[in-house]
């Protein structure tokens, strides 16, 4: 009788970082009424080892944290992951506009669904640069025999269709070797996605996407942007420049080892410094240091606000690059591990010139205090993801993905995984 009025599937997503492998697995609900639910029931985070700025250096040491992390995930829900999906971030991400244009084929002169798809499909037909593979195809705009700015032509009447399309690419080798990575830790991919585009998907609202937001995800080697307006993408960027910067400037201003200097990022990092007092201070020995030595609370503050300044200012030349800058009504959200920075959204408001908050997690339930992490944003995106393409019956038409690269590698390494 239960399955009558409901079923369930579990929707998992990988972030695989230079800092964290994260593992989110969420429960999609779907009622024979055709209202869908996602709950997150488990969340994991653990250390990663094998990648460096982004980019796999061992793929036998990546395996393993992405198995560690994997296991302790079905540990924690009960039921083996047997495919995630598997999020593409770093400095290998590339983007490119392109158009496509159609004769509607309905001797009515009607648009149908697949006019839509083909005209996606000529917007691919396109010069991909050298070693990189389209990972994304997002339709910005149609028009129909010459009426511009329509979001949704299904249904419409005209003969010619045309689609501005922002296309995503990612380096064929780094796809390859993530594909390599998950396979043999043991589970199938159901697709890659741009981490980013699925981060922003889940911490915004359809209205902040209306009205022109930016996500921007501060990771360990680098910080991704997405801009959004009339609620499709508009702009896309990765900084290279992100909280570990933060740490080896600690590390190098207090002349103290990379693990202290986490600690005391972690543990006492502001980004205004006006706002310390200038006689508080720590003593690092307290952080794990060798020897005693005290360091003031204000000089530590100086040096985190000097980099996020400079990420900030890096955020604010891609603005202004889209013609963009301080003029986001809804503002900036932030997600990542480098978000958690107390005073960020102090300082982003003076940098930026923009409303700011913290980016969380919106129409997802949780038994995981997890949610409430926006380290972990970006990996709950991923599902979030996951269970529109899966719950909804078929692929949203905006998030076309291609997976090319994927099916050659699995196909090669069916045969190696015991």
């Amino acid at each position: 009788m239960a399955r009558n009025k409901t079923y369930t599937e579990i929707v998992t997503g990988l972030d695989i970082g230079s800092s964290a492998v994260r593992v989110v697995i969420g429960q999609l609900t779907v009622s024979k009424e055709g209202g869908n639910g996602l709950q997150i029931v488990g969340a994991v985070e653990v250390h990663s080892e094998g990648i460096q700025k982004g980019q796999i250096t061992s793929i036998e040491d990546t395996v393993s944290a992405v198995s560690n992390a994997l296991e302790q995930a079905e540990k924690i829900v009960g039921v083996p992951i047997e495919h995630v999906w598997v999020g593409v971030s770093g400095n290998q991400i590339i983007t490119q506009e392109s158009k496509g244009v159609i004769a509607v084929s309905r001797t009515d002169g009607e648009i149908a669904e697949e006019d839509i798809e083909r005209a996606v499909d000529a917007a691919k037909a396109i010069s991909t640069p050298l070693n990189y593979e389209i990972l994304h195809v997002l339709p910005r705009g149609f028009s129909v025999d010459g009426q511009t700015g329509i979001k949704d032509p299904v249904g419409m009447t005209g003969v010619r269709l045309e689609v501005d399309t922002k296309i995503i690419h990612s380096v064929t080798s780094h796809v390859k070797n993530l594909s390599k990575v998950v396979y043999r830790a043991g589970v199938d991919i159901d697709d890659f996605v741009y981490l980013i585009l699925a981060a922003g998907e889940v911490v915004t609202s359809n209205r902040q996407k209306e009205l022109g937001c930016v996500v921007v995800n501060i990771g360990g080697p680098t910080t991704s942007i997405v801009v959004y307006e009339d609620g499709d993408v508009l702009h896309s960027a990765v900084i290279p420049i992100g909280s570990a910067h933060i740490t080896n400037d600690l590390a190098l201003g207090l002349k103290t080892s990379i693990d202290v200097a986490e600690r005391v990022k972690i543990e006492y990092g502001e980004c205004v410094s006006k706002s310390i007092g200038k006689k508080e201070s720590i003593d690092l020995k307290d952080l794990g240091a060798d020897t005693s030595e005290v360091v003031t609370k204000y000089y530590i503050a100086q040096i985190i606000e000097a980099r996020v300044s400079e990420i900030l200012e890096k955020v604010d030349e891609e603005l202004a690059s889209i013609e963009r800058s301080s003029m986001l009504p809804a503002g900036v959200v932030f997600i990542g591990a480098g978000g958690k920075l107390n005073g960020i959204i102090d300082i982003a408001k003076q940098e930026l010139s923009l409303p700011a908050q913290l980016g969380y997690p919106l129409g997802v339930d949780s038994i995981s205090d997890k949610i409430n992490d926006i380290a972990f944003g970006p990996a709950i995106g991923l599902v979030k993801w996951g269970s529109v393409m899966t719950g909804g019956g078929r692929r949203k038409r905006s998030l076309n993905v291609t997976r090319k690269a994927t099916e050659k590698v699995k196909g090669i390494l069916k045969n190696l995984i015991p």
